[in-house]
């Protein structure tokens, strides 16, 4: 576990023509940094630093610094949930960007609650983030359940897929995933011709096996690049050439590198998108390139507008508490009240009263060798009614 940041509560006075401490504010951010998962938590990590840097000058006006605070949770629920221990006992910290994955989500958020340390989440899709109801939950992605089903409408309206191998990761991302699609698929008379989750990272020659004799249209697989990467290779491997629909876990350059020869007819929904048709975020990516000496990716877009949520939560409430510091509770409701209609990536960000984006977009790319954004473009989804 990485933990950067100061521990220290103010800092000595600075030269800005005042002999008084000033108040340090942190904001923590939590996501894979170590692990296989680190190249998408390293996105979320570097723009939520880039985003809080960019702040600055509007928390010293009010007579305040901030300061990111980071946490490396491996891609571990339990190792989130340790990092949400040593985030309640840090009375520096208002709020929390992250985590990346929905299984460190359920349970970290879960012992946050009661200290009201809010969290704003970049890429959390499993409905049960929201659906639990808890006031310190916030997320700037769509659901699996809309995540799902526009992967699935893909498959039968594109694809004209009418039999379907359904696979998960046997996670709370990857079976919520392949649940919200299989559904879809059988409201709309696809056949599902097996459902089944596998752990298996590095021999899925039984489950191959099987889809070769079934010979079904399409794979639709909930699971993360690490896994789906060498099924990819060895199913194209076996002479299989069945098109692979997922979701925004096969999101990352090194599916290819794992993929291979195999990078071939592999569809995914995403929440983050690609760059090239976020024309506002040109000037971020430069500099994130200048900073970070990378490209920024679909999470790193959607990490920096989830600290512009929590950016701007925390300066409303300092303005509501009469400029003074504000507690965690004040800064958990004034990040449920967002309404930023200018300044994010994105578009307009409200929540709804269970903290779902009330207007998320979804993305729908092909993996030809290289990334490239298929034609099924850009999909506006409503969040449910809670």
């Amino acid at each position: 576990m990485k933990k950067l940041g100061l521990s220290v509560l103010t800092l000595g006075a600075l030269s800005l023509g005042s002999a008084h401490a000033v108040a340090v504010i942190k904001i923590a951010s939590m996501s894979p940094l170590s692990g296989p998962k680190s190249d998408q938590g390293l996105q979320i990590r570097n723009s939520t630093e880039l985003a809080i840097k960019e702040s600055r000058s509007q928390f010293l006006a009010l007579g305040f610094d901030v300061q990111l605070v980071t946490y490396d949770d491996q891609g571990d629920p339990t190792t989130g949930n340790a990092n949400a221990r040593r985030m309640i006992a840090d009375p520096g910290i208002l709020a929390m960007v992250g985590p990346m994955n929905s299984g460190v989500m359920i349970p970290s958020s879960e012992t946050l609650a009661p200290s009201h340390l809010a969290i704003v989440s970049p890429s959390t899709t499993n409905v049960k983030v929201t659906d639990r109801g808890l006031a310190n939950v916030n997320r700037v992605c769509a659901r699996d359940d809309a995540q799902g089903p526009a992967g699935a409408d893909f498959v039968i309206e594109t694809l004209k897929a009418k039999k379907v191998y359904v696979l998960n990761d046997k996670t709370p991302y990857g079976q919520g995933l392949a649940d919200a699609a299989q559904k879809e698929f059988q409201a709309k008379g696809v056949q599902i011709i097996a459902s089944e989750g596998t752990e298996e990272i590095s021999d899925f020659s039984s489950i191959i096996t099987k889809i070769k004799l079934a010979k079904p249209d399409a794979i639709y697989f909930g699971g993360l690049y690490p896994q789906v990467g060498p099924f990819a290779k060895q199913l194209r491997e076996a002479g299989v050439s069945t098109p692979i629909m997922g979701g925004d876990g096969y999101d990352s350059p090194v599916l290819l590198t794992l993929a291979g020869a195999g990078a071939k007819d592999i569809y995914f929904t995403t929440i983050a998108p690609p760059l090239a048709v976020v024309p506002s975020a040109k000037a971020i990516a430069a500099r994130f390139k200048a900073t970070y000496k990378a490209d920024i990716q679909g999470y790193g877009i959607m990490g920096y507008d989830s600290t512009k949520v929590v950016i701007n939560g925390i300066l409303n409430a300092i303005k509501a508490n009469g400029n003074k510091l504000p507690s965690r509770a004040q800064v958990e409701d004034a990040i449920r009240k967002t309404n930023l209609t200018t300044g994010t990536l994105t578009g307009p960000i409200d929540f709804n009263s269970v903290g779902d984006r009330m207007t998320a977009k979804m993305y729908v790319r092909q993996v030809n060798d290289k990334l490239q954004l298929s034609t099924a473009g850009v999909v506006t989804v409503k969040a449910p009614k809670p």
